[in-house]
């Protein structure tokens, strides 16, 4: 293989690896925004469930290694070192053999997991107080938010142990339908309602997270998809760069 094509190789190599270092960068980042996050559903959802924790971890690990390999991946090209070269395809190997593997198994477990979420927050209604800042407060911006009340239906809130166990006729404020007369408009807790209509809004909540999920969902599998495919150019290059490299070479490995 001639000099120039060598230099070609090295040069888009260090690229692919640039761009793997950034990728992995905002697959860790989108980790830390699940297990720190207490803004939005996800931080209902990990309240509750470890199976939201456990991809946090997993996706901050992932990142955290393709940030290293991305590294590795642009000294083994610059100075062509061999055994940084042959480490970094196999360690991409590995990668891309895990992500494959963690996509099937979330694909597989789909309907669990939809059943699980479903569990989830019909046992958060039941046992709502308006007390909890992290789970409760959160449920309560999503159903302000996007305009919705309880999980199927407003009914599920039929079943919560403050309403049931109360003379007065008690709703979830963040249910509230501004455009129907009421009382006073708060965003979290219990409110009363005097009239014989509750001013809440009849849909459930259900097909509005879902599709908020799914939103999120293709913004990290096109991440993921990018990520994957600068893994594959990544392996090819490298081992093309690593065939070209006849000796090793330890005067190129920079002295600190």
């Amino acid at each position: 293989m001639g000099k120039g094509c060598i230099t070609v190789i090295k040069y888009f190599l260090f690229l692919f690896n640039l761009l793997f270092f950034i990728f992995g960068a905002l697959i860790m980042g989108f980790g830390l925004w699940v297990l720190f996050d207490n803004q939005s559903f996800i931080a209902v959802l990990q309240e509750s469930s470890d199976t939201v924790k456990v991809a946090s971890y997993i996706l901050i690990a992932v990142g955290s290694l393709s940030m290293a390999m991305g590294f590795f991946g642009c000294i083994g090209a610059i100075y062509e070192i061999r055994c940084l070269l042959g480490l970094y395809f196999t360690c991409l190997l590995l990668i891309l053999i895990a992500q494959v593997t963690a996509g099937v198994s979330i694909y597989l477990q789909r309907e669990p997991l939809k059943y699980e979420m479903a569990k989830i927050l019909k046992d958060m209604i039941i046992n709502y107080t308006g007390e909890n800042r992290t789970t409760e407060h959160t449920w309560d911006y999503v159903q302000s938010t996007m305009k919705c009340c309880g999980w199927t239906s407003p009914g599920n809130w039929s079943e919560n142990v403050l309403i049931k166990d109360n003379s007065e006729n008690l709703y979830p404020c963040s249910c509230r339908n501004e455009s129907l007369p009421g009382t006073d408009i708060r965003d979290v807790g219990m409110c009363e309602h005097l009239s014989s209509e509750t001013p809440i809004y009849q849909t459930g909540c259900a097909a509005s997270v879902e599709k908020w999920l799914l939103d999120n969902c293709g913004v990290i599998l096109g991440i993921c998809v990018s990520v994957a495919v600068i893994q594959l150019l990544g392996m090819i290059l490298s081992m093309c760069l690593c065939q070209s490299v006849v000796q090793e070479d330890y005067t190129k490995v920079p002295k600190y």
